[in-house]
């Protein structure tokens, strides 16, 4: 961050709130957290209650551009440029009628009805804004998830978690430096140098083998001609469950897991990890992998703040808990949703799963909510419709099943049909924050783009 832009934090000082507040009487709403789901509501939400000047939207989060979570493993294979898929927050809330402050939310004051927000400073540690508290009426809370490395010895320390874009191009970093210095050194390349284990088969762990089983051999095409692909490189997916994608239907797994085998990569099904150390991760039957490249994408919980916040309900997993109508269960006035909320899925034990289908579900239901809580209507219940579950794997092939699709009942697909379908699920979410003439510009311009530059990032 630099210090050159304290104005995308909206008012950082006492004069700026003062100017920016908005009119006597009107409606001021909270959004938290600018994950597909809370940049979605916001959107809408200036749009439409916003543009027409019937309440007062402001959109807080910590960082300043937005690109959607699904994605971040394509950015950690370098098969995907971020800077061509980010949305600027700044400029997004200036062109769809809401305000935006950067800055974290680290407290909550339901007394005074204010989200407390932590100071911003810069690389050189100079303070960009001061710790403020933005008031609201009503307040959603979208904060998303975190990793959970669940307490394992050397996780923090030693592997990198995709959950945030820096961290991906952290870990692409890590990898294009590890080809570079193994094509340069002079000692042979040792047994894990080039190694990459995964830890967490879910649909992360598991589309980041396929894309950097394809990308890995890319980059070493680039003249690295000292590195074997086939002898030096080695993809380690590792699941504690007894089979990888354990969330999803069983023939989907299947067939991923014949794909990856098909490729090369090593699945470590029904493998719980003990240790991750500086060359490997430590398994609990004894067994040590060696790896030099480790990623976390095993688990995910609400972040830590949200524990017991200002005395709201909250799960061991630091999600808020929330009614069918979105509203948690100790305050009507503060709503959660996505990662960070357990809404309650009727017919079924656990609640709504942390999915990004579910996040747009959630965000265009509180669209609707909060025009009723302005009109004085009654709220109505969140229904979460599963529209099935979709891995793609690179450029190998996608597979997933649709759920009421044409037959009414869940149905198996795969290969280009699968994948449009993936894809679709992310024009989805340009369109909701674009609209559809610039969801195709954006289109057509990375096409364009992509033509002269490399397939795989370099950098």
């Amino acid at each position: 961050m630099d210090a050159e832009t304290p104005t995308t934090a909206g008012a950082s000082s006492a004069k700026d709130d003062e100017a920016a507040r908005p009119a006597a009487g009107l409606h001021r709403i909270v959004v938290v957290g600018g994950g597909a789901g809370g940049l979605e509501l916001a959107t809408r939400l200036g749009d439409t209650l916003g543009r027409r000047g019937r309440a007062a939207i402001t959109l807080i989060d910590r960082s300043r551009t937005h690109v959607w979570k699904p994605l971040l493993h394509a950015v950690a294979a370098g098969s995907m440029d971020p800077g061509e898929h980010e949305t600027n927050l700044l400029a997004q809330a200036h062109w769809h009628h809401f305000r935006y402050r950067l800055g974290e939310m680290n407290g909550l004051d339901r007394a005074g009805k204010e989200v407390l927000i932590a100071g911003v400073t810069d690389e050189e540690g100079r303070e960009i804004t001061p710790p403020s508290r933005v008031p609201y009426d009503t307040l959603v809370i979208a904060v998303g998830s975190v990793t959970n490395d669940f307490g394992t010895p050397g996780a923090a320390r030693f592997a990198v978690p995709l959950e945030t874009p820096a961290q991906a191009v952290r870990f692409n970093r890590r990898l294009i430096n590890a080809c570079i210095r193994a094509h340069t050194q002079q000692a042979p390349i040792h047994p894990g140098q080039l190694h990459v284990a995964i830890i967490g088969a879910g649909a992360t762990g598991t589309e980041l083998a396929a894309e950097l089983h394809h990308t890995s051999r890319q980059v070493v095409a680039f003249g690295l001609d000292r590195i074997d692909p086939a002898k030096d490189i080695k993809i380690v997916l590792i699941e504690a469950a007894p089979r990888i994608l354990p969330a999803l239907p069983e023939r989907i797994s299947a067939a991923t897991a014949a794909l990856l085998a098909e490729l090369g990569v090593d699945v470590r099904a029904g493998a719980r990890v003990a240790e991750v150390t500086a060359d490997g991760v430590r398994l609990a039957d004894g067994g040590f992998i060696a790896s030099e490249l480790v990623v976390w994408a095993a688990g995910v919980k609400g972040p830590d703040f949200l524990r017991e916040i200002d005395g709201l309900e909250t799960t061991r997993n630091n999600q808020l808990v929330v009614k069918p109508t979105l509203q948690t269960t100790r305050d009507p006035d503060i709503f959660a949703l996505g990662d960070c909320a357990a809404c309650p899925r009727p017919g079924h034990e656990l609640p709504v799963p942390p999915r990004a289908q579910a996040a747009h579900q959630q965000a265009s239901h509180m669209l609707r909510q909060l025009r009723a809580r302005l009109e004085g209507r009654p709220l109505a219940d969140f229904r979460y419709k599963d529209f099935g579950s979709l891995v793609s794997l690179g450029d190998y092939s996608t597979v997933g099943s649709l759920m009421g699709f044409l037959v009414g009942k869940s149905m198996f697909i795969e290969g280009y049909f699968a994948r449009l379908m993936y894809r679709s699920l992310y024009k989805m979410h340009e369109h909701a924050l674009h609209g559809g003439w610039r969801m195709v510009l954006n289109t057509l311009s990375r096409s364009f783009s992509r033509g002269a530059e490399p397939k795989v990032k370099l950098h």
